[in-house]
């Protein structure tokens, strides 16, 4: 009987550094997954991948990039460090040129575990000379082992094959969890949370982009078109008032650019409704935090 493969994957980094267009490229829209054959699962999975006798598990973590409040921090980095913890793989995500003090932030988390790691430089396509990226990798190389460094541009489709191929090369022997067949497991919410909160944090530069979480609420995918409904949660009423802007500029220009990358990940026509909601202190309520999926680790 052939050998089996399967292992669970996190992607960790900072904001906008591709980890959801990493993702997407490697599962495609949608991945069809059977009834599990084991009782351990996790609530944070995106999606699963089976090729031949290799199965791989992308499980989010959610908050590694997200530098907040001390309750924030502490429920984020308890499910972040759990998360890292129990994978039998982590992606650490970074992007051209050189390591910012996020980066350092997530890696020093990543040091806690005893992890396996590969280094995924993205965005690697707006380096004109590759030669240019031989200091950072030095620098990575000093900063941590990892099992691989590669140069990737996710939203080209360049090196995602190569990083498939580390990624099952990687992977412990074992049984597999999930089988081929039966209902769907999708990762379309946090596309849709990644993709809005990223043109925040484009739009609004650093004015309040840890202050921000993007909730889907209604995600229906019809045979035309896709009908979304996103909250923007902030702490504060001013905070509204930023993200909306004057006449509501901001806020059209924060949905417009995520519909359209919608449009291209759905490829269809795509209804997404957006508001901004101001939940007083939300980022240091626990209960509160629990309840949007925040800090949550595993469920056996």
């Amino acid at each position: 009987m052939k050998e089996s493969f399967c292992g669970y994957i996190s992607i960790v980094g900072k904001p906008n550094v591709g980890k959801s267009t990493i993702l997407n490229h490697i599962l495609g829209k949608k991945v069809s997954i059977t009834s599990r054959k084991s009782q351990t699962t996790r609530n944070n999975i995106l999606g699963i991948k089976t090729v031949k006798n290799k199965q791989m598990i992308f499980a989010d973590t959610p908050g590694m990039h997200i530098k907040s409040t001390k309750v924030m921090n502490r429920l984020l980095n308890k499910s972040a460090a759990s998360l890292i913890e129990d994978s039998d793989l982590v992606l650490f995500v970074i992007q051209r040129a050189s390591m910012q003090e996020l980066d350092h932030l997530v890696l020093e988390k990543i040091k806690e575990s005893d992890s396996k790691v590969i280094c995924v430089i993205n965005k690697s396509d707006q380096v004109d000379d590759k030669n240019k990226l031989l200091p950072l990798i030095a620098q990575l190389q000093e900063a941590f082992n990892f099992l691989e460094i590669i140069p990737i541009s996710a939203v080209n489709d360049e090196g995602i094959k190569e990083l498939e191929k580390l990624i099952l090369s990687y992977l412990p022997k074992n049984q597999h969890i999930y089988g081929e067949e039966g209902s769907e497991i999708n990762q379309d919410n946090f596309m849709v949370s990644e993709i809005v909160r990223e043109k925040i944090i484009r739009s609004l530069g650093d004015e309040l982009p840890h202050d921000t979480f993007v909730q889907v609420e209604q995600l229906e995918d019809e045979k035309d078109i896709v009908r979304i409904h996103a909250v923007i949660y902030v702490a504060r009423q001013t905070q509204k008032q930023i993200v909306i802007g004057q006449k509501g500029e901001v806020l059209k220009k924060i949905g417009t650019q995520a519909r359209l990358d919608l449009e291209k990940y759905y490829e269809k026509k795509v209804f997404l409704k957006t508001w901004v909601k101001v939940k007083k202190n939300w980022n240091t309520d626990s209960d509160y935090l629990h309840s949007l999926g925040v800090g949550g680790s595993y469920e056996s």
